[in-house]
């Protein structure tokens, strides 16, 4: 559809678009238009539903790398009509999983952005890690830290980088940044991400309750420190992930953070989308 010369994209030509883009394997051309919709996503003209204007900006500050992930599991995310109509509702999430993977792992290869054996590769470069929780490996980098955070508490790599946009939403002081992806030694599909390297003390439980509220969270279970809004579900924020900088601000320097849809049980109202839309006529670039 035109209008005065300016194409008008759909949110179904955009992502045709997209999964041709991804079923041409990433030729140079496609690589450039993924480029430019990166562009227009970080400057607020292609409005990812998804998100808030403020959480598409806490994706944005994630880094180009982050957000052009983003879309591509976005695109993988909608490609589940061929999965078997009797698998269970888990086998279907881990199918659209291996899918988002194996998409972003395309792209992160055709960039340079891709390390294989990457806690492997990380060690021989900064040092042994200095921390290992659940899902990620953390190396000290200076000013910084760097960490290879793997899917344990998400399965598809949507939700591991909603997780990234809604840390830097909602915790700017300590945002994560991608760098690249990649596998560990198993085969296990790793994010790689830098943040900054918070010095300070731990705070009780009964101050992190008192942060969590002054922020409009609610504490729903203690004994997993889980906070929750009808938009975003918030979990570990125990102690050692909570910290008062040298400087007196307090920092969370992780946590499990997620949209809040019904299905997580702590009074969320979202519902996951990848629908886009344009603020503005669509210039067709190409």
């Amino acid at each position: 559809m035109e209008s005065n010369n300016i194409n008008i994209m759909t949110n179904s030509d955009f992502w045709v678009s997209i999964r041709k883009i991804i079923e041409d394997g990433f030729t140079p051309e496609g690589l450039k238009r993924l480029n430019y919709y990166a562009e227009q996503f970080i400057s607020g003209r292609l409005v990812y539903k998804r998100f808030s204007p403020r959480e598409q900006h806490g994706c944005a500050t994630g880094g180009e790398t982050n957000v052009i992930a983003s879309i591509l599991a976005g695109a993988e995310d909608r490609a589940d009509t061929d999965s078997p109509k009797n698998v269970s509702d888990f086998e279907r999430e881990c199918q659209q999983g291996k899918k988002q993977e194996n998409c972003i792992e395309l792209w992160a290869k055709s960039i340079g952005c891709w390390t294989d054996s990457i806690d492997d590769v990380l060690q021989q470069t900064l040092g042994e890690g200095i921390a290992e929780g659940g899902e990620a490996v953390v190396f000290d980098h200076g000013a910084t830290l760097v960490k290879s955070i793997g899917l344990d508490y998400f399965i598809t790599p949507i939700l591991a980088l909603d997780r990234i946009a809604l840390h830097n939403t909602y915790f700017p002081e300590t945002g994560l940044s991608v760098l690249g992806f990649g596998r560990n030694k198993d085969g296990e599909f790793k994010i790689l991400v830098e943040q900054p390297y918070i010095r300070g003390s731990h705070l009780s439980d009964d101050e992190i309750e008192e942060y969590m509220e002054h922020m409009g969270f609610e504490l729903k279970n203690p004994r997993n420190w889980t906070y929750a809004t009808p938009d975003i579900y918030l979990s570990d924020m125990h102690d050692e992930n909570v910290i008062r900088s040298v400087d007196g601000p307090i920092c969370v320097v992780d946590c499990d953070i997620r949209i809040n849809t019904p299905e997580l049980r702590s009074g969320g109202t979202r519902v996951l989308t990848t629908d886009v839309s344009f603020h503005v006529d669509f210039e067709d670039a190409f």
